[in-house]
């Protein structure tokens, strides 16, 4: 059986009603057997348990080799460029602390694949009692560019119009924003339009992309038309900044 990922959600949160369900996680060596009451445990697990998820059902996929870009796994074995879904799980009372993709492979991959821009994540947030009872609080079905926001980094708050990672000075992770709730900062980005105009800049802006940038705006819209048939018309980042930078 084959489902897109919108109906996987529509199963997994109306038909198999998890948010009413309850796990534990169990290890077992030798002669000793404990329960897992590390929460970061779970968002590693999760993936694993979609894959036995689905196979309970009988429901089509492959799992994704590369497990450094998404997707987790393809819905359409058959077509490895449409229905793509990424797993993203985590801790509900700490909020998204996972990573949507390393920035310099992210950027490359969706110039030179535009089909990757059509990932489904996925997410899950979960909770855990003292005595190791995982309960899922929430699950969400986003695109990319509605886990993504600008921030504001270092001591001159300098801002990016990406949700970064930043070691030293050296970006790495692209991170998600808290979707869900309200902030005063800033807000996530309503399109996928005003989110590549947001990546355009943050290629040139990080040093370590800068050189890519010159080509990667024209590379991308050359090869989104080439498969969907689209011209993409973006905007610049400065003509939407104030959409997205609250204050």
């Amino acid at each position: 059986m084959r489902l897109t990922a919108q109906e996987i959600f529509d199963k997994l949160v109306n038909d198999d009603k998890i948010l009413t369900k309850k796990g534990r996680i169990t290890f077992s060596l030798g002669e000793i057997d404990i329960i897992v009451r590390q929460k970061d445990v779970v968002g590693n697990i999760m993936q694993e348990w979609m894959e036995g998820w689905f196979r309970k059902n009988d429901i089509e996929f492959a799992p994704n080799d590369n497990t450094q870009m998404p997707p987790d796994f393809y819905l359409n074995p058959q077509n490895k460029k449409l229905d793509l879904l990424e797993i993203k799980a985590f801790y509900y009372k700490r909020g998204p602390g996972f990573d949507i993709a390393d920035f310099r492979m992210y950027e490359k991959e969706i110039a030179q694949k535009p089909w990757m821009l059509d990932v489904s994540y996925l997410i899950f947030g979960y909770d855990m009692t003292e005595d190791g009872i995982v309960t899922i609080k929430k699950v969400w079905l986003k695109k990319v560019w509605e886990l993504s926001r600008p921030m504001k980094s270092g001591n001159n708050k300098t801002v990016w119009p990406i949700n970064l990672q930043i070691k030293q000075g050296t970006v790495h992770k692209i991170r998600p924003a808290k979707w869900y709730g309200i902030s005063k900062d800033f807000a996530v980005y309503s399109n996928m339009e005003d989110f590549l105009a947001a990546m355009e800049e943050t290629v040139y802006k990080n040093k370590d992309t800068r050189d890519d940038g010159p080509d990667w705006l024209s590379t991308l819209i050359k090869n989104y038309k080439d498969f969907y048939g689209i011209d993409l018309n973006l905007p610049r980042w400065k003509d939407i900044e104030r959409k997205y930078v609250l204050r």
